[in-house]
């Protein structure tokens, strides 16, 4: 399951609060950065992309998936980082259904991983339970102990 390969692989962050959404982006792709999974200019290269597109990445509200196109410069390997945000961050200020809390930053390689990690993904976005958990973790125990229910 993801959240278990995250884990084992320390691709997490816990963090009260982050000042702006750039700020968010960056840290949520340190755990990929520790391990040289991407380089620092990955979370430049979404920020250039939020900055162009708008905040594409804030799937609804609370949940952001930070990432750029497959085989981005900066990317090294392939890999989705966890990140929960005590306090929200917000990529409008005029509208607070583009807050987020929790982030799940992808990086890829090719196409075919970046669908794969796509997929892993889909499949926890669409468990309401595990969501709504989600929203409630504070620290690696707390995930480890929702990776073992699912």
């Amino acid at each position: 399951m993801l959240l278990e390969t995250i884990i084992k692989k320390n691709h997490y962050i816990f963090l009260d609060k982050v000042d702006t959404w750039q700020e968010a982006i960056r840290m949520s792709c340190k755990p990929l950065e520790d391990d040289g999974t991407v380089e620092t200019s990955y979370a430049d290269l979404i920020i250039e992309c939020v900055e162009k597109y708008g905040p594409y990445i804030v799937l609804f509200p609370n949940y952001a998936m930070p990432h750029s196109t497959e085989g981005a410069k900066g990317v090294n390997g392939t890999a989705i980082s966890f990140m929960k945000l005590k306090e929200p961050i917000s990529f409008d200020p005029n509208d607070p259904s583009k807050d987020a809390k929790v982030f799940f930053t992808l990086a890829s390689i090719d196409k075919d991983q970046h669908v794969d990690n796509m997929q892993q993904l889909f499949e926890m976005l669409t468990d309401e339970q595990l969501l709504e958990d989600l929203l409630w973790v504070n620290s690696v125990e707390d995930l480890k102990s929702l990776a073992v229910k699912k």
